[in-house]
């Protein structure tokens, strides 16, 4: 019982919630109002970055750091809960909102497809598979951040860090292409950060089977690492009642 009450509360924790699932849903029937060649728009590459990528953000935003700002995570867990259920719970709570999520825009996205033509679903059925696997790595990311910052300056560091991270490596890309430093760098923003360009490349069909199995391999086993990460930081935290 406590397990479905913790999942259902990372809908229920706050308004908000409901109201970015129901913008972004709008916001998937409003861009079939705007006219576009169909060749111009990939409803897969979109939904990807759109909800695959930065949806978890605000959905994950103060998930843990709001309950111990609050103090209210020093009631949850004597309840009796132990801070790795909560972790697991919550981080399950949001994958689930994912899949939900996901299941509801794709059927959106193929109907009014069907009725008006716009865009191109090639790939589509790959890329929401591969939305829901990055949306889990970056929930289980901010997440475990979520432990250590105040409020919701999870998702707001997280976002600003994945920018400037981005900014810098296309920089250094493009003005030292062949720099040791980069090369160094590349791997290991590739395989230590959630792993956006090789589920992209798996949607897209660019990776054989083994390498396409493996990037899903990848998400996996980052979404187990981040998680562990935040349920050892979060077992080593100590709670009080007083509000921050």
């Amino acid at each position: 019982m406590k397990a479905y009450a913790l999942m259902v509360e990372t809908f229920s924790r706050k308004g908000s919630v409901r109201f970015v699932h129901l913008c972004w849903l709008g916001i998937y029937a409003a861009l079939f109002l705007i006219p576009m060649p169909p060749e111009t728009w990939h409803w897969g590459q979109f939904l990807f970055a759109w909800s695959g990528c930065l949806l978890p953000l605000l959905l994950s935003e103060g998930i843990i750091g709001d309950d111990i700002a609050s103090g209210r995570i020093r009631l949850i867990v004597t309840e009796p809960i132990r801070p790795v259920e909560l972790y697991v719970y919550r981080l399950l709570g949001l994958s689930l909102q994912g899949a939900v999520h996901f299941l509801a825009v794709g059927v959106l996205v193929l109907l009014l497809h069907r009725l008006t033509g716009r865009g191109s679903v090639s790939h589509f059925a790959g890329f929401v598979l591969a939305s829901w696997l990055i949306f889990n790595a970056w929930a289980a990311l901010s997440t475990s951040l979520s432990v250590v910052l105040k409020r919701s300056n999870n998702s707001m560091l997280l976002f600003i860090v994945t920018v400037a991270v981005c900014f810098l490596l296309s920089l250094s890309i493009h003005f030292f292409p062949k720099s040791v430093g980069v090369n160094v760098v590349l791997p290991i923003v590739r395989y230590t950060c959630p792993p956006v360009e090789l589920l992209a490349n798996t949607a897209l069909g660019k990776l054989d089977l083994l390498e396409g199995l493996g990037s899903v391999a990848l998400s996996l086993l980052l979404v187990v690492l981040y998680g562990a990460a935040g349920v050892v930081l979060l077992g080593k935290r100590e709670f009080k009642y007083v509000a921050d």
